[in-house]
């Protein structure tokens, strides 16, 4: 994998995802934490292109304890990974570089 993208800003109130989805390449990675967690249901602003991402290799991760901490469990699209503090720490070793989009 190239670059991993950090979305910490909810696809609601920015449009940090949409532009981070405009420069993702099939080697690159998407974790979403703190309130871009909004960004892993299946309604959110985005879902469809995250979707046809997904679908053409980009992976896409969002922390557990933030999906828990704003009460999304169960809303998460399929196409995203759930992630703990440890994988998170290992994608970034994965990852020639990080990418923080705010």
């Amino acid at each position: 994998m190239s670059t991993l993208h950090t979305i910490n800003k909810s696809p609601y109130a920015h449009n940090t995802l949409t532009s981070c989805l405009r420069v993702c390449t099939e080697r690159d990675g998407i974790l979403l934490l703190e309130d871009g967690v909004f960004g892993a249901t299946t309604s959110a602003p985005g879902a469809d292109e995250l979707q046809m991402l997904s679908q053409r290799g980009v992976k896409i991760f969002a922390l557990m304890n933030d999906i828990k901490a704003r009460g999304l469990e169960g809303k998460v699209a399929p196409n995203i990974s759930l992630i703990d503090y440890n994988a998170f720490v290992q994608l970034t070793l994965d990852h020639r570089c990080v990418q923080s989009w705010y």
